[in-house]
């Protein structure tokens, strides 16, 4: 008898541990799930992908809001149901893949999802590096999502590289009681939007990131001292003044928006 109970409690253990593996926290909380579909601004025109749907409490929402979901679950499980789940519905397809193995489609289209942890950078890079992406709507840790949009009052080297493309933007918190299993922290909604007019133009994309890669060395203690290293002194000190950087500023304190103008003073 009571090795009979045991199986079922081996198979829930070894559940939770692949889940635990794959960083998998599913949502539970419906209401949340139609916040996070309603935050996208999807709308029936729209081709959304989303990586890692789980069991699908946002898949559910997205299909009866988005023209056509193509979904991407790595766990063969899950993949498996949501096909049987949607089998005959014209509006999604449902794929057993690695999101970061995927390419673009050559349409536009939005990313939607609930984040795997490990797996938050990758996926953020993915749609960053999508020509065709118009905009993601991404469930991640609130500590990373608060990170890159600068709500520490700090800025990262990914935000700023981005920032005259693509617009980083902090949404609503996430209690951790909404996901099952529950996580040890909050999450919330980062928010990646393409700028329809470029604070850039893309031939300038090569010139622009080693700008911040050079601002971001570190070196002299300030963006401006940095920056000397491969400019004239009077000329960055000229380009921040212009810029509405101050000349000690630490690179991580100077907000994106600076950098395009920046860029633009001393090229």
């Amino acid at each position: 008898m009571s090795r009979n109970r045991s199986i079922p409690r081996a198979r829930e253990t070894a559940t939770r541990s692949k889940r635990k593996r794959l960083s998998q926290n599913f949502l539970t909380d419906a209401g949340t799930a139609r916040m996070v579909v309603r935050s996208s601004g999807v709308t029936r025109d729209d081709l959304v992908l989303e990586p890692g749907p789980g069991d699908g409490a946002l898949t559910r929402h997205l299909v009866g809001t988005a023209r056509r979901v193509l979904a991407y679950e790595k766990d063969p499980r899950y993949a498996e149901r949501l096909r049987r789940r949607y089998a005959g519905d014209d509006r999604i397809r449902c794929h057993h893949a690695d999101f970061r193995d995927v390419t673009p489609p050559r349409e536009p289209f939005a990313v939607v999802a609930n984040v795997p942890y490990n797996v938050t950078t990758d996926i953020v890079r993915w749609c960053l590096a999508a020509r065709t992406l118009s905009s993601a709507t991404l469930v991640t840790q609130l500590e990373f999502a608060r990170k890159h949009t600068g709500d520490f009052g700090r800025w990262t080297k990914l935000a700023v590289v981005e920032w005259p493309w693509t617009a980083f933007e902090l949404g609503p918190r996430i209690g951790r009681r909404s996901f099952h299993p529950v996580p040890r922290v909050d999450s919330a909604l980062l928010h990646l939007k393409r700028r329809p007019e470029p604070l850039l133009p893309r031939s300038a994309t090569g010139e622009y990131r080693r700008l911040v890669e050079l601002g971001f060395t570190g070196v002299g203690g300030s963006l401006a001292a940095s920056l000397r290293r491969a400019h004239p002194a009077r000329r960055v000190d000229r380009a921040c003044a212009a810029a509405g950087v101050a000349r000690d500023a630490p690179v991580g304190l100077v907000p994106p928006d600076r950098w395009a103008r920046l860029f633009l003073a001393l090229h």
